[in-house]
């Protein structure tokens, strides 16, 4: 009897598959019913990696050796193999069996596409199964009108490729040529977001290197035009936390810290614990000023030196000050201090800026004052608006010893418990240290403005975090931290003395969603109206507070000798956050 080649249909395929096999399954080995084999599969699985993780974590900690596996190690991973090799078998012989071996209802008849498919599927010319006679090629009926209408389907691994429409295209070449100046998209598109989007694209072709790992959506890119960043391609996130509350001049403050270290956040927080049991701190602010100080050139030594006598006289304050004090109604400038290096004159400007941080206001009012001398000097030659005198983003004795932006001193009296209980070391300790550490330490350094164990730190979070100038963390941590025993050595009389915190509530990154979020959360959000100036001022005393509350829980970690351990638990990669302690 000749056999037939043909295939009538997929159900009588599907039957006669079902016939060869048998009804016997490859499960119906098993001791056990295939739910319970696969339970105790899944359970011993993540029974194993939980106790791998914690031995691991254990020998971090006390810097073991990974590589030193215990027999119970050994078993654990022998169990992780077998459990992974029986689940990553398409979690298990059930779903493995039903794709080697289909049901009799698998191929059941869904609708004329699937008899399509499954047409051109037995076409194939690869080696087909055992229950198939490949020795002839099965015929395929020729496709009706309807199933030419069909799409069909398009299979591929890689990412597919962003979409651009066609005026994109072009404006995307042309800034790989260089022929579209990358900086003018936004002023030629009038949309911020598709300059970015365009500019990321074509960064991308000219380096060959992927950008998708930087964010582009989710981000207001008209609020940065002009005053933040320019050619952004996409923003960073850092993540952002918050230490306390710490109760500072009879407030409650929640302070946000913008940071990616480990531990810094928790750190911070133990230390404004600390200070809220003991009472709270407080701070003074002893001054509040902007400084600029160009450079000018005379022919001769003397003629700076007039320049010099005729800005430090009193009696010409008032004139100079009308000068420099029409650039802004905030603005107003408070001293003037010069010094000469031959025929050069350096004149620091110092003016108070409102709830601004007030670079730019001091800048423009530091010009007007140039040009009114131009008049009375006109051999002055003005080489530069900033001569580095100021000093700006630079560490310098003279925004040490003269301040810079707002100077604070922020003080708490910790009680001897709360440094047995809550530190876990004991005043001596921290006095003693401080001194080697802090004072006698960074003097051996030559340290300028270091006088601490980590104010940076907690600067740079708090700025991030609240739109500030990154940069000038360098000035602004200049800090001193003082520790005494008070009342017969019980007590801890502890204190942060910083002379250059530059700040401000408007203006720059200030203007930001998230970080004027930040500001809002600290209740000095933009300008205070009533008090210009208070915003920016409440907020130089925040930071302060916080270093203050920061340098004690590091000093006391050191002290105790836990800031190794401290890290390992707060600072390396670790999921289990439920067994994290508080």
């Amino acid at each position: 009897m000749e056999r037939d080649t043909t295939i009538s249909a997929p159900s009588n395929f599907s039957k006669q598959l079902a016939l060869d096999e048998g009804s016997t399954k490859a499960s119906d080995a098993l001791p056990l019913p295939l739910h319970v084999t696969n339970t105790v599969s899944f359970t011993l699985l993540f029974w194993v990696v939980y106790f791998l993780l914690t031995r691991w974590r254990e020998k971090i900690r006390n810097s073991t050796p990974l590589h030193m596996i215990s027999f119970s190690e050994m078993l654990a991973i022998f169990a992780l193999l077998v459990s992974l090799i029986y689940l990553l078998g398409f979690f298990g012989i059930e779903f493995v069996q039903s794709i080697i071996r289909p049901s009799s209802d698998m191929w059941a008849d869904d609708g004329e596409e699937d008899d399509i498919a499954l047409q051109k599927e037995d076409a194939r010319k690869v080696p087909c199964g055992q229950a198939l006679d490949c020795s002839l090629p099965a015929p395929v009926a020729a496709p009706s009108p309807e199933t030419e209408k069909l799409p069909t389907p398009k299979v591929s691994d890689e990412m597919p490729d962003p979409v651009t429409t066609e005026e994109d295209e072009e404006i995307i070449k042309g800034v790989v040529a260089g022929t579209t100046p990358s900086y003018s998209l936004e002023a030629k598109l009038g949309n911020c977001k598709r300059a970015a989007a365009i500019r990321r694209e074509a960064l991308q072709r000219l380096t060959g290197k992927s950008l998708s790992g930087l964010p582009l959506e989710g981000f207001d890119y008209e609020s940065i035009l002009g005053q933040c960043c320019e050619m952004p391609v996409g923003y960073v996130q850092i993540p952002v936390g918050i230490a306390g509350p710490l109760f500072l001049m009879g407030e409650s403050i929640l302070c946000p810290m913008a940071t990616t270290e480990g531990c810094l956040v928790a750190s911070t927080n133990r230390g404004c614990k600390a200070i809220n049991l003991s009472g709270g701190a407080t701070s003074v602010l002893l001054r509040d000023g902007m400084t600029r100080a160009p450079v000018v050139r005379f022919g001769t030594a003397k003629r700076a030196a007039d320049l010099k006598q005729y800005l430090e006289d009193p009696m010409n304050f008032e004139t100079v000050s009308a000068a420099f004090n029409k650039s802004s109604r905030f603005g107003r400038l408070q001293s003037i201090k010069c010094a000469i290096a031959g025929k050069n004159l350096y004149v620091r400007f110092s003016c108070s800026t409102g709830d601004a941080m007030g670079m730019n206001m001091v800048s423009k009012g530091v010009q007007n004052v140039l040009d009114f001398l131009q008049h009375d000097f006109p051999d002055m030659d003005v080489l530069g608006i900033s001569g580095n005198y100021c000093s700006d983003k630079k560490p310098a004795a003279v925004n040490w010893i003269e301040g810079r932006g707002k100077s604070v001193v922020c003080e708490a009296i910790i009680k001897g418990d709360v440094v047995r209980k809550v530190l876990k070391t004991n005043v001596a300790s921290l006095v003693e240290l401080n001194m080697l550490k802090n004072l006698t330490g960074s003097a051996m350094a030559g340290a300028l403005g270091g006088f601490n164990a980590h104010a940076s730190n907690i600067v740079s979070a708090v700025y991030i975090a609240t739109g500030q100038d990154p940069a000038q963390n360098i000035e602004s941590s200049h800090c001193i931290t003082m520790m005494e025993a008070i009342n017969d050595g019980q007590d801890l009389h502890v204190s942060v003395t910083m002379p250059s915190i530059e700040v401000g509530t408007v203006g720059g990154g200030t203007q930001l969603a998230s970080q004027s979020a930040c500001l809002n959360l600290l209740g000095v959000k933009g300008a205070d109206k009533e008090s210009p100036g208070s915003n920016a001022r409440l907020l130089a005393r925040v930071v302060a507070g916080a270093v203050l509350a920061g340098e004690l829980s590091l000093m006391s970690a050191i002290s105790a000798g836990q800031l190794v351990k401290s890290h390992m638990k707060y600072n390396r990669s670790n999921k289990d956050a439920a067994k994290a302690s508080p």
